[in-house]
């Protein structure tokens, strides 16, 4: 069995995936510094930076974060879960220092999506008219998360779940065994639907957490009204360039991310 194939059962079946070694420690320390010279607000006051769409958000400080818009290591994988043509629909970074305390469970679509009105405990079948999947988070690591640090958690398999979350879950994170947190060193990548029930553990490393979050979605739909900017003053490859279109019906008014890389 190759790795793709691998991926794609594991994703499937856990609604996340981790993949290690993504970024070489050099371009995890390039990234690093360059986000050391953006004067970050303190994590006191805020967890995140350089968030769109809002202008083109932290792709504007530097050509290693356009890098990352289409990597090696997470095309495939986006392939599999939103075809071939998708488009980039927000992105911010997310960093904490110790003691920073967790964020609530959630998942933007689902059943436990808060606009589902599913009900505790009763079986729930999304009408047609609700969308449910085609929206995946790309989370680079640039720094080790995981049990022993906090950072990205779930429930795995939640994604499929009819049944909503119960509130008992939600209220005591800490004595839930369905809940995970992976381990993700620095240079890995975590891709996961937004369908699954994730969020923020806790940060107890000695270090700060800094991951950068890049959402993606399949070419006919979108979160909001607002679009990412594609950055001023770096240049973007052809198929870089596609996912800052507008949305619109895959392949008759968006094209293939990748016709051109096949050939």
């Amino acid at each position: 069995m190759n790795d793709i194939e691998m991926q794609q059962y594991l994703f499937d079946l856990q609604g996340y995936l981790v993949v290690e070694n993504a970024l070489s420690p050099a371009e995890v320390a390039a990234l690093n510094t360059l986000l050391d010279q953006q004067n970050l607000p303190e994590t006191a006051k805020s967890n995140r930076f350089g968030a769109a769409p809002e202008g083109s958000g932290f792709l504007g400080w530097g050509q290693p974060f356009c890098d990352l818009l289409d990597h090696a290591a997470t095309m495939p994988v986006l392939r599999f879960r939103l075809g071939d043509c998708f488009r980039l629909d927000r992105l911010y970074g997310m960093y904490m220092s110790k003691g920073k305390g967790r964020g609530q469970l959630h998942s933007d679509y689902g059943t436990s999506s808060f606009t589902s009105g599913a009900q505790p405990g009763v079986h729930y079948r999304p009408p047609e008219t609700e969308l449910t999947n085609g929206f995946v988070v790309v989370a680079w690591n640039l720094a080790d998360s995981g049990p022993d640090h906090g950072g990205f958690c779930c429930i795995p398999g939640s994604h499929k779940s009819n049944f909503k979350m119960p509130q008992k879950i939600q209220d005591d994170l800490e004595a839930a065994p369905c809940l995970v947190i992976p381990p993700a060193p620095a240079g890995s990548v975590i891709l996961f639907t937004e369908s699954l029930t994730h969020g923020t553990a806790s940060w107890q490393g000695p270090h700060d957490r800094r991951s950068l979050l890049y959402k993606y979605c399949v070419s006919q739909i979108a979160w909001t009204n607002k679009r990412v900017l594609p950055p001023a003053g770096i240049d973007l490859t052809a198929r870089q360039q596609i996912l800052f279109r507008e949305p619109a019906d895959p392949h008759r008014f968006f094209p293939s991310l990748f016709d051109e890389v096949e050939k």
